[in-house]
């Protein structure tokens, strides 16, 4: 048959091919597979779950856990509540809104005081021969002060008690925002003590504030326990910790920024009802010194200067600032003062960071400060004395 050959010759083929071997190890490309995805695991772990500490974080990133949001991919953008999209509406709206043109502006002093001004003959020098561009008030929290300068008659304003660290100060600033705001020529508002005291002449310090387009609040972010250690996971979801800020109370701000302040209650309701004295587990949190800035961080951060122009010294490393005496007023402390250039905060930390920043005014470096505070009632002769060198340096 013819068959047969046939099948011979597939038998022969079937001899000579090489035998079946089994599945040795996976070939290169499942490895490769088979990596990526574990790799890919460890990546969305570590997003999931960021490390907690410094070593670890360097294992993702050579500038360790400073360098890792620039390759985690950002968080989901949080919905708003009905009541920030109402108040964000409000607050973008007004800060849109063209500036009033006011013929000759004037610049609201706002002094805030337990009782008697020890510096009002020094503001008298300072506001003479400027009527018609600059208004005062005065909000007395304990006693009735007794008068001396023309301009501080009959300046007061309905006030009500304030508790130093308690949102009672808060509402001090803003009663004195609401009053002065009723004159629409007020269009800068500037904070005082009963110990400040003015660096520059009038025209220097008018012409300072009004032709910049940004308010002197102070706001830097301090990692310590005297600055985030402070917040209150109370205040979410409107206030997340990472926009906590802190800086000094007082403040010089544009006429849009008063009225902001004036118009929030979101935001200010949450630091009146978590932001105070002996919180949860011990802690102290002072509005005055965190309300202003976390606010203006979180809704308009390229309005302000981060740095406030009133001049205190906390070198001393005390729970208050340096107080000077009649001894230390001499020409060349005021000269020095009035020098400084640089914008220096100092965190809360253990080993405190020391940040330094230059006082631009419209882009330029320009000296930071326009008033300094912390001079007691016995320094007023010698100020007086050197006013007239001093604030034309």
């Amino acid at each position: 048959m013819k068959s047969s050959p046939a099948w011979r010759i597939g038998i022969k083929d079937m001899q000579i091919m090489p035998p079946s071997r089994q599945r040795g190890p996976l070939r290169k490309p499942t490895w490769i597979i088979v990596l990526v995805s574990l790799v890919s695991l460890f990546l969305v772990c570590a997003y999931v779950y960021p490390p907690q500490n410094s070593a670890a974080c360097y294992v993702f990133s050579s500038r360790g856990c400073k360098g890792m949001p620039s390759w985690l991919p950002p968080s989901p953008v949080r919905e708003l509540t009905d009541e920030e999209i109402a108040s964000r509406v409000v607050i973008r709206d007004i800060l849109n809104m063209p500036p009033a043109i006011q013929t000759t502006p004037k610049i609201a002093f706002l002094f805030l005081t337990p009782g008697a001004l020890p510096f009002e003959k020094l503001w008298d020098k300072f506001f003479q021969g400027h009527e018609g561009r600059f208004s005062v008030y005065v909000h007395a929290s304990k006693d009735k002060p007794l008068h001396f300068s023309r301009y501080f008659i009959n300046r007061e304003i309905r006030s009500s008690s304030v508790v130093w660290g308690k949102i009672s100060m808060v509402d001090a600033e803003r009663r004195l925002l609401g009053h002065a705001l009723k004159d629409p020529g007020n269009q800068h508002f500037v904070l005082l003590s009963d110990s400040c005291i003015p660096l520059r002449d009038f025209d220097f310090v008018y012409n300072y504030l009004l032709y910049t387009n940004v308010s002197f609040v102070d706001c830097f972010e301090d990692p310590g326990p005297h600055g985030s250690g402070r917040y209150s996971e109370n205040m979410l979801p409107e206030v997340e910790k990472q926009d906590f800020r802190k800086g000094a109370q007082w403040f010089t701000m544009k006429r849009q920024h008063a009225v902001i302040v004036m118009a929030d209650n979101l935001y200010y309701s949450k630091f009146r009802d978590y932001c105070r004295p002996g919180m949860e587990k011990g802690r102290n949190c002072y509005s005055d010194e965190h309300y202003l800035p976390t606010f203006f961080y979180m809704l308009d951060p390229v309005g302000i200067a981060n740095w406030s122009v009133t001049h205190v010294d906390w070198s001393e490393g005390k729970w208050h600032p340096k107080s000077y005496r009649a001894l230390d007023v001499t020409y060349d402390l005021m000269r020095n003062i009035t020098s400084i250039s640089d914008s220096v905060h100092v965190t809360s930390e253990e080993k405190k960071q020391v940040q330094i920043t230059p006082c631009l005014w419209n882009g330029n470096p320009r000296p930071c400060y326009l008033f300094a505070r912390k001079f007691l009632p016995e320094t007023l002769d010698n100020l007086i004395q050197l006013f007239p060198n001093y604030t034309s340096i």
